[in-house]
C-alpha cells in the first residue's frame, strides 16, 4: 500500500532532459518546474530551422494555378537574390517571403513575417510583411483590386527597397526552365540568420535570452 503511495516522476523524453513540470496551472508552479521547461526549451529550440523546413516543403506540387509550385517559387525567388549578391539574411526572407500560403490564405506575408520578425533587421521585417501589396503592382489590377495600393506606402524608407524585391526577385520567379538552388543550399544560411533572436519577449536586459 505504501508503494502506492510514491510519487511518480513526470515522463520524459530526449526533449526533457530534466523531466516535466508538475503544476496544474501557472499560479502553482515552482522555479524548479521553469528550469525543467526552459531546459526542454533549449532542446526543442534547436530544431526550430528543421521545422521551418518540414513546413516549407508543404509548399511542394502545390501549383494553385501558376506556372511552377509554391516551393520551386520560393527556391526561385532566394536563388535569384542570391546570385545577385543579397546577403543572407535578405536571401533567407526570398525564401520564406511565402511561407504563409498554405496557413494564411488571405494574409500569407503575415505568417513569414511572424517568423522572421526575432531575426531581421527593421528594414527586411517590413519588406516581408509587406510583399504582398507591392506584389499587387504586376496584377491586381487583373483581378479587380488596385494595382496602385503599394503608394499608401510612398515616403516609407522601405518603399523602394520592397519594390525592388519584387521587380527584381519575386515576380520574376515563375519560370519553368530556370535552375534554382536546392533547399539544402539554403539550410546553413537559415541556421546562421536564426542563431540567435534580435528581438523577442523573452529577452533579458542585458542582451541574454530567457528561453
Amino acid at each position: 500500500m505504501a508503494d502506492d503511495l510514491k510519487t511518480v516522476p513526470a515522463p520524459h523524453d530526449e526533449h526533457e532532459p530534466l523531466g516535466r513540470a508538475t503544476f496544474s496551472a501557472f499560479t502553482n508552479a515552482t522555479p524548479e518546474d521553469w528550469q525543467k521547461i526552459v531546459a526542454a526549451n533549449a532542446v526543442f529550440s534547436k530544431g526550430h530551422v528543421d521545422r521551418i523546413v518540414t513546413h516549407l516543403n508543404l509548399l511542394k506540387g502545390d501549383c494553385g494555378g501558376f506556372p511552377i509550385d509554391r516551393l520551386e517559387h520560393s527556391l526561385q525567388t532566394a536563388t535569384r537574390a542570391h546570385k545577385a549578391g543579397m546577403d543572407e539574411e535578405y536571401v533567407v526572407c526570398a525564401l520564406l517571403h511565402d511561407i504563409g500560403d498554405t496557413l494564411g490564405v488571405f494574409n500569407h506575408p503575415d505568417i513569414a513575417a511572424a517568423i522572421l520578425k526575432p531575426f531581421v533587421s527593421d528594414k527586411n521585417l517590413w519588406m516581408v510583411e509587406n510583399h504582398g501589396i507591392f506584389q499587387g503592382y504586376y496584377f491586381w489590377h487583373h483581378i479587380g483590386l488596385d494595382r496602385n495600393a503599394r503608394d499608401q506606402f510612398r515616403g516609407h524608407e522601405a518603399f523602394e527597397y520592397t519594390a525592388q524585391f519584387c521587380h527584381l526577385y519575386d515576380q520574376p520567379a515563375f519560370d519553368a526552365t530556370y535552375e534554382s538552388m536546392p533547399i539544402d543550399a539554403f539550410i546553413p544560411m537559415m541556421r546562421r540568420v536564426m542563431e540567435r533572436p534580435k528581438r523577442s519577449m523573452y529577452l533579458k536586459k542585458d542582451g541574454e535570452n530567457a528561453w
